[in-house]
């Protein structure tokens, strides 16, 4: 039966075939689950029917195999969108495996699965739970009272989309315990394999922390631990992130190791092969169906039927074959940056196999780099020698010491312990080099035309050095051409010809970014931070909320920070970002330097960092713009009474922010400025009914207000009393909760608008 399913597939070994067959299945899921705007929708129609096009053209005898495989595909894809929701009920019972479940402090988290569906689940645990779950065995969740909810979107630009993440995986709900019980299920075949994993989990966590999460990486592809997270931003920081993914490299050293093993025991090629795809799918399974394991993976099996058959197939139809194979199991696939990065990486070497290694790697780069500048927004323009440098070091000591000590802990922890020295002196080294940030560009995020094009561009003149034509002069046309497109858009980015307003969504406080067109200058006010009420250590919503933004737009330093008070849901992630970028100026009111809580926020990070002290009255002079502070009029402690409030003038509109400030001190501030008008005003206090005091909003008369408050805050906020006052008033509102990141621009030749990231919930 074999033979002759592979007697049927020879016929179709053409070169080309399989390759522009996988690019136009790929193109078609672009089309359904990537497309946001009728522009994109369009650019991917035109590719689809240029590629179906160009396949009855090349393949005119393979037209009804064309035809049945596109719309097969289209019907998978269609199945695949219908998405199905669970409805939870008291008689709901989720089930779920250990290895799939973290525990931190007193809650959990996880996936589990009723009814056929893959939800999100979490919630707090007693200790007699947590001691169940470390028995290794399936768990029934049952007698749940929660909340059910979708999975959030991001809600501010250059956030991870969790949404879309989890979307890729099939999952689309999320349910909150607020009560269950718990209980272990019986053993199949499925629970066998997941406890075999939660083991593996439980003995790396009992290595030395280095060698722990080596393994970790190498063998499930997942950091063990959160203190690990400086490793990953070295190696992220440096460009060789992808030496800790789980990809070709791993499957040639398991096949190696195998095919080795049964050469010494005299197995037959065949036999060989059996053994290799049964360590494969193992590694398929550890690695949680990590895409660049199970691409490579695929490949070799691919490959070596074709082999064993005498079928001659050329490598980039191999790594089409494999994509169409992976693609129709699952059609989501390229929904996740990981197997697109994985699949450019494959295309790339394969039009490079016949390079030399530093014009390999130099063009490898080149091809990863518009992906990386529309997800990450930054390159290291040293990484080939940082690759040149690191690269070594993890084949020829990081991977031999991981594996060996997977063997020998066990019974020989004290050599565990001299490798751990070994790690720790060259991780140190690395993240030595790393914090100097050495050759790194915070170049901005290009957009999806952007990329399109550097890609075209990128792989035309690939294509064209793998046709080895010694003409210098076209080289350089195209050399020239790519720079020049890289400059343009690097200085669109850097050197705006607009400004902006944004209220950066971060939940529960507030964080202002103001820019002002070229020669762009950059301010804030107050950097958000998260309101710790579980004692539960935390990490600061700037790293993934802030930083990301300000590195979407190329902002690697801020001119100005004005800090309102000292509440941690204001500034509470100051001391990050202060860690991540250069801040030349920090305004304050005066008094609050001498607040014990502040002081030890800024302690150690403010070198480089002027601290300047404010009253009302004042003002600082950062051209073009002029910040005029209002309140408080006496030094203070930094309390919500003693907010710093500032107004400016930006395109013939005025603005005022007053942090926390309540009700008595709006009256103080109106009274010394009576003939104080604005356009726009953030709403005091988040909404809350404390603020703001009907009487100060009729005066200063704004046009628009802002709240920026979280998602079901326990607060209540924006309160109703607050909203009330605005209707009565005939002032519109807009609040963070129900717009995400809100944004208004002006500039030189943009006449000023609003933007509200998600597109819904203004007033």
């Amino acid at each position: 039966m074999l033979h002759l399913k592979i007697s049927w597939l020879s016929k179709y070994c053409k070169l080309g075939f399989f390759f522009l067959n996988a690019l136009l299945l790929t193109s078609l899921s672009f089309y359904f689950y990537q497309t946001n705007t009728i522009m994109q929708r369009f650019v991917v129609i035109t590719i689809v029917i240029y590629l179906i096009f160009l396949l009855l053209k090349k393949y005119s005898n393979f037209k009804y195999a064309i035809s049945i495989l596109i719309a097969l595909f289209c019907f998978i894809l269609w199945r695949s969108s219908q998405n199905q929701c669970l409805n939870l009920t008291d008689r709901t019972i989720f089930k779920a495996y250990p290895d799939e479940i973290k525990i931190k402090d007193d809650w959990f988290s996880g996936v589990g699965v009723a009814d056929g569906q893959k939800v999100l689940i979490s919630g707090k645990i007693s200790k007699e739970d947590q001691r169940l779950i470390k028995k290794g065995y399936p768990l029934m969740f049952f007698n749940i009272n929660g909340d059910l909810s979708k999975i959030d979107p991001a809600t501010n630009i250059g956030e991870f989309d969790f949404q879309k993440y989890y979307a890729a995986k099939r999952i689309f709900q999320r349910v909150k315990f607020k009560s269950f019980r718990m209980k272990m299920a019986n053993l199949d075949w499925q629970g066998y394999c997941h406890m075999f994993r939660f083991r593996l989990q439980e003995y790396f966590m009992k290595m030395p922390r280095l060698l722990g999460f080596f393994t970790s990486e190498l063998i499930l592809a997942e950091n063990n631990s959160m203190n690990n997270q400086d490793i990953l931003n070295n190696y992220r920081d440096l460009g060789v992130i992808h030496l800790l993914s789980i990809s070709g490299l791993h499957v040639g050293i398991y096949t190696l190791a195998v095919s080795t093993l049964c050469y010494l025991l005299k197995f037959t090629e065949k036999e060989t092969f059996i053994f290799c795809v049964v360590v494969l799918v193992i590694g398929i399974f550890l690695s949680n169906y990590q895409p660049g394991f199970v691409r490579a993976s695929l490949a070799y099996v691919l490959g070596k039927v074709f082999s064993f058959k005498k079928l001659k197939i050329a490598g980039i139809d191999l790594l089409g074959l494999t994509c169409l194979v992976y693609i129709m199991f699952l059609p989501r696939l390229f929904m996740g940056i990981g197997a697109i990065l994985s699949y450019v990486l494959a295309l790339g070497l394969q039009l490079t196999s016949k390079m030399s290694k530093l014009k390999q790697s130099v063009t490898l780069n080149l091809l990863l780099t518009p992906l990386l500048l529309v997800y990450f927004f930054q390159v290291n323009v040293l990484t080939v020698f940082f690759n040149m440098l690191i690269v070594p070091y993890f084949n020829w000591l990081v991977i031999p010491i991981t594996f060996f000590n997977l063997i020998v802990f066990s019974r020989f922890s004290n050599l565990s312990y001299l490798f751990e020295d070994i790690l720790e002196k060259c991780e140190t080294v690395i993240g030595n080099i790393s914090q100097t940030k050495i050759g790194m560009i915070t170049f901005g995020k290009i957009n999806w035309w952007q990329c399109l094009l550097l890609l075209a561009l990128t792989f035309v003149f690939v294509a064209y050095l793998n046709e080895k034509v010694q003409s210098k002069k076209i080289k350089s046309k195209f050399i020239g051409t790519i720079s020049l497109i890289y400059t343009i858009f690097f200085a669109i980015i850097h050197f705006p010809l607009i400004g902006q307003v944004t209220f950066i969504d971060v939940g529960q406080g507030d964080s202002i970014l103001i820019t002002t067109p070229f020669p762009r200058k950059v301010f804030m006010i107050d950097t958000g931070g998260k309101l710790n009420f579980s004692g539960r250590k935390q990490q600061p919503q700037v790293e993934r909320i802030t930083l990301p933004f300000l590195k979407a737009q190329g902002i690697n330093k801020i001119d100005g920070l004005f800090v309102s008070h000292q509440d941690a849901d204001h500034v509470g992630d100051v001391r990050a970002l202060l860690k991540e970028i250069q801040i030349n100026n920090i305004y304050m009111a005066q008094g609050l330097i001498k607040n014990p809580s502040f002081r030890k926020r800024v302690e150690g990070v403010i070198d480089h960092t002027k601290l300047v002290e404010l009253l009302a009255g004042m003002q600082t002079k950062n051209n073009p713009l002029n910040f005029q502070v209002v309140y408080p009029f006496r030094a203070g402690e930094g309390k919500n009474e003693d907010s710093l409030s500032i107004f400016f003038e930006l395109a013939n509109k005025k603005w005022l922010f007053t942090g926390d400030l309540g009700q008595d001190g709006e009256k103080e501030l109106i009274h010394q400025f009576p003939n104080l008008r604005v356009d726009y005003f953030k709403l005091g206090h988040h909404g809350s009914k404390t603020a703001s005091n009907p009487e100060f909003l009729k005066i200063i008369h704004p046009e628009l207000v802002f709240i920026s408050a979280g998602r079901n805050n326990r607060f209540g906020h924006p309160h109703q009393e607050t909203l009330e006052t605005l209707k009565a008033q005939s002032i519109p509102w807009a609040s963070t909760q129900d717009c995400g990141m809100i944004s208004w621009y002006y500039g030189y030749f943009q006449k000023p608008k609003f933007v509200r990231f998600l597109q819904e919930g203004s007033q």
